[in-house]
Order: C-alpha cells, then sequence, then structure tokens
C-alpha cells in the first residue's frame, strides 16, 4: 500500500501527485498544514528529518525527496514508464530535474515567501513564530525563512530567485524549439517536475516571465490538458492560498519587471 504524506499546494507534493496520476497509482494521503507546523513534530521528523513534503511509504520502505520519489515510482511500478528509453534523452530529463535539487526549487520557496506567504506569518505572536522558527532542523533555511518574513521582495535573496528562474525558463523555451517535450519526443519526470513551478508563477501573477516565451506557453498548456495535472495539482488548489497570492503577486510585479 502507498502512503503519501503531502500538502495541497506543496509544488515537491504536487511532483508527487502528478507521478501518481500518470501511474494510475491508488494512495492513502495524509494531508500536513505546513503553516501549523505539522512537518515539525517529532513523529513526523522520525519519517523525514528534513521536515518537508512529501514523504512516500511503500509497504513500510519509507522515501523522502521528491525527485528521489518519482523515479523510485517509475522504478517500482513500471507500466506507463516516465522516462525516455533514449540513454541521450534520460540524460537530458536528469539534468532538468538536478537543477530544480540544486537551486531553483530554493528560490521558488524565495520568491514565493517573499510575495505571499510572509503575510501568514508576520501577524502570529512573536513567540510562536520565534517557536516555529526554532523547530525547523535546517539552520540555513531558518534564516532564510526569518530574512524573507521580515524583509520580503526587499530580501537580498530576491533579485537573484528572480533572475535565475528568469533565465531557466529562457532554456525552456530554447529547448521547446527542438522537442516537443522538455527532454525530448516523450512525456516525462521533467516535464512533471516543472509543472508545479509554471502553476506557481501563474498564481502569483508573474505572467511576465512566460507571456513572451510562446513554446513555453504552448507547452504549458499541454501539461494544463492531461489528467494529471487535474489530479495532482488543480483539485488540490486551495482557497486558502490563491487570494493572497493573486494579491500580493499583482502589487509587487512592477518591482519585479524592475529586476528583468
Amino acid at each position: 500500500m502507498l502512503e503519501l504524506y503531502h500538502n495541497d499546494m506543496s509544488s515537491c507534493a504536487q511532483k508527487v501527485r502528478t507521478a501518481l496520476a500518470e501511474k494510475g497509482l491508488e494512495w492513502t494521503g495524509h494531508h500536513l498544514d505546513l503553516r501549523a507546523g505539522d512537518t515539525l513534530t517529532p513523529d513526523y521528523l522520525k519519517l523525514n528529518p528534513n521536515g518537508v513534503v512529501p514523504t512516500l511509504i511503500d509497504n513500510d520502505f519509507v522515501l523522502i525527496e521528491s525527485t528521489v520519489i518519482n523515479e523510485y515510482i517509475d522504478d517500482a511500478y513500471p507500466d506507463h514508464p516516465l522516462r525516455p528509453d533514449d540513454p541521450r534523452a534520460r540524460a537530458k530529463m536528469r539534468l532538468w530535474t538536478k537543477k530544480l535539487d540544486e537551486g531553483l526549487h530554493t528560490h521558488t520557496a524565495t520568491i514565493s515567501a517573499a510575495i505571499a506567504f510572509r503575510h501568514q506569518q508576520i501577524d502570529r505572536p512573536p513567540e510562536e513564530l520565534a517557536r516555529i522558527l526554532a523547530a525547523m532542523p535546517d539552520v540555513a533555511k531558518r534564516e532564510r525563512r526569518k530574512d524573507l518574513i521580515e524583509n520580503g521582495v526587499h530580501s537580498q535573496l530576491f533579485p537573484d530567485a528572480i533572475r535565475a528562474w528568469d533565465k531557466t525558463l529562457g532554456d525552456m523555451e530554447d529547448a521547446l524549439g527542438s522537442s516537443t517535450w522538455l527532454a525530448g519526443e516523450e512525456f516525462s519526470l521533467a516535464d512533471i517536475a516543472y509543472s508545479p513551478y509554471l502553476t506557481r508563477w501563474e498564481h502569483l501573477q508573474l505572467v511576465g516571465l512566460v507571456d513572451k516565451r510562446p513554446r513555453l506557453q504552448d507547452w504549458f498548456a499541454r501539461i494544463r490538458s492531461r489528467d494529471s495535472y487535474r489530479i495532482g495539482l488543480a483539485d488540490w488548489f486551495s482557497d486558502k492560498y490563491l487570494p493572497l497570492m493573486e494579491e500580493k503577486g499583482l502589487e509587487v510585479w512592477p518591482e519585479v519587471k524592475k529586476l528583468l
């Protein structure tokens, strides 16, 4: 039996739910409230010492890290493969997912927190916020979160994050000029991996990052037409987040535009 510890709007959880949907796999879910600190409880930290989602359990085998989870799903449940047969295309797929794990995901967290999610924290009583931050096991991540809550888009972390994603979206536009999908002619884990991030920019009203890139727009439209996008992402969109993301994204877009 597959069990998934996840969150409705977490980009990493969205990646795994989409892969499970593409495979047609059933799973039992445990939804965690990130703002309430559900991932920082002692019991959950025993499963996932990083204090993040997702965590997958497959018959007592516990696995963390969304990229690793999705490759495991494709290995353990080989029907409807999500990796290209061609070694070169498979290598391209891994390069795309590696980029996310080596900085782009952190940049996404920076942008999301600086624009919108800080507003879910700044009104907390100081002692409660201090308790939540202190429970974060990664000291560097804790300091980044504190900075972003206090400074928002004026954090020194924000400009590099925006520019890194603008460059990556340009790279995606270029790659899609010579193939249907990011890694080649086959839909793959690379396409699954990036779909939550394009969704995040849409929710944050950062459409200027995408609207100058027609091939990327077409790719994203094809992603959204798949049943797995509805099952893995759209069915989980939360009204707890979307109005805040839209409002604050529209407010800061002029500043973002200047950075670009």
